[in-house]
């Protein structure tokens, strides 16, 4: 029989033994690495990144094979807790929170541990688990995440592991969801679909969300659906999903001026409307008088207190110390320039670039988060899932190159510091600014503000 297992053994013995051997290097990764132990957990991540390059070349046609083997990587860390972030302690403290009917963005927990009728269960391990960064701050994720911690923290009772097996899985279907929308996205664009497989695939992918537990995964799903439902022309409809992604992280709202000239100014109104309509629904729940303050205090302390993984701040960082520049005032008054920067540049691909057309819309997206990321003082290895997503429907790979790279910033965690090595990170960047110069200048659609497409 032509479809016997051993014909298919006969056929596929190749990648499936290396996705037997991706299997192996996850379940080493989930359970025995520490990410103190830098060597191991660099090791294992581009012995991944190779299997999942092979996997792709092998059977990129093979979407059920591909499909299966992405399930099976995260089924692996589905029981494990996160072993490179502590933020999912805070993720569970604010669930319960909102599960007890209490603001998350009023209330701190430096404030609340002290209450001896505290109704949060194992709650002095959660705080203590946080970290005092995240401890001195209020809440700083947005109503959706929120609502997703809550049923977490219900589903999970009185148990961390339970309500972290529950996280995983919401994430895990929100994974399953790009890949149905993104393929999608793909045929109607006339791209080869078998590039999912470089979002559904990706180490950084499968250890980041479903690993430790970060919500790019559950934005990017309304994101992609959004984006899928716009490129049939249901852009009432689109409008619902693009709010909740908005509603699980901030970072959709960057682009809603590129909308502009996609709709039409008509439509884009009315867009617009059902954003926020939508948003302020979600919002509602949470609003105070004190809300919009704590909220805005919290976020910003992104722009201008906090630096990590930083490429441009960095190397304006050296230079200002050599001419006796203070660190700690250099990083405030950086970060108030950021955000200007970051407005200017996504007015002028609204409005000297020609969106309409959905590829177009897509790469002006791209460009600008780039930009933000190269300026910005904080890039965890997470944020860059979101440049891999929109990667995948353009033309440009730099993407996928930063997501194998944006490793080297994990030599931080491997020290009681956490001291960045700065020959690392200038590695991981110019690796990055050199194969993005390389492909402005050999791609047929290049990012040239002006060009009509």
């Amino acid at each position: 029989m032509p479809n016997s297992p051993a014909t298919y053994w006969k056929l596929h013995k190749v990648p499936i033994f290396l996705a037997l051997i991706g299997a192996f290097l996850y379940y080493t990764f989930a359970f025995q690495l520490e990410r103190t132990d830098f060597i191991k957990l660099l090791t294992l991540f581009a012995a991944s990144f190779f299997l999942c390059y092979k996997l792709i070349q092998f059977e990129k046609w093979n979407f059920k094979f591909l499909l299966v083997a992405g399930i099976l990587f995260r089924l692996i860390f589905l029981t494990t807790e996160p072993n490179l972030s502590q933020d999912y302690y805070r993720f569970i403290w604010d669930g319960h929170l909102v599960g007890n009917f209490i603001n998350p963005y009023l209330e701190v927990p430096n404030d609340l541990i002290t209450q001896s009728d505290l109704v949060i269960p194992n709650a002095q391990l959660l705080y203590d688990s946080m970290g005092s960064l995240s401890a001195k701050h209020f809440s700083n994720y947005p109503p959706l995440n929120q609502l997703l911690f809550a049923i977490a923290s219900i589903l999970g009772g009185k148990s961390i592991v339970g309500s972290v097996l529950v996280l995983k899985t919401i994430i895990i279907l929100a994974d399953i969801g790009i890949f149905y929308f993104g393929r999608k996205l793909l045929k109607h664009l006339n791209r080869s679909p078998h590039l999912i497989f470089w979002y559904f695939l990706n180490p950084l992918v499968i250890i980041e969300l479903t690993g430790n537990l970060h919500f790019e995964g559950v934005m990017l799903f309304f994101f992609v659906w959004a984006l899928y439902l716009l490129s049939i022309k249901k852009w009432t409809l689109a409008a619902i999903p693009y709010a909740l992604s908005i509603c699980v992280k901030l970072v959709p709202l960057l682009f809603l001026p590129l909308f502009l000239k996609h709709l039409g100014f008509k439509k884009s109104v009315s867009f617009y409307t059902v954003i926020g309509v939508t948003c302020l629904i979600l919002f509602i729940p949470f609003y105070s008088s004190e809300f919009i303050a704590n909220y805005s205090k919290t976020v910003g302390l992104w722009f201008s207190n906090f630096e990590f993984n930083a490429g441009l701040y960095n190397a304006i960082k050296y230079i200002a110390i050599q001419f006796d520049g203070k660190p700690w005032e250099l990083i405030k008054t950086y970060g108030k320039i950021t955000p200007i920067i970051t407005i200017l540049a996504v007015l002028f691909f609204t409005f000297f670039r020609d969106n309409q057309k959905i590829s177009v819309l897509l790469t002006s997206m791209l460009a600008v988060l780039t930009l933000y990321y190269f300026m910005s003082a904080t890039v965890h290895p997470w944020y860059i899932i979101f440049l891999v997503v929109l990667g995948i429907f353009t033309r440009y790979k730099y993407a996928i190159l930063w997501s194998a790279t944006v490793i080297l910033s994990y030599y931080a965690y491997s020290k009681m510091d956490f001291k960045e090595n700065l020959g690392l990170i200038a590695v991981e960047y110019i690796s990055v600014y050199a194969f993005l110069i390389y492909e402005i200048f050999n791609s047929r659609e290049q990012f040239v503000i002006f060009r009509k497409n």
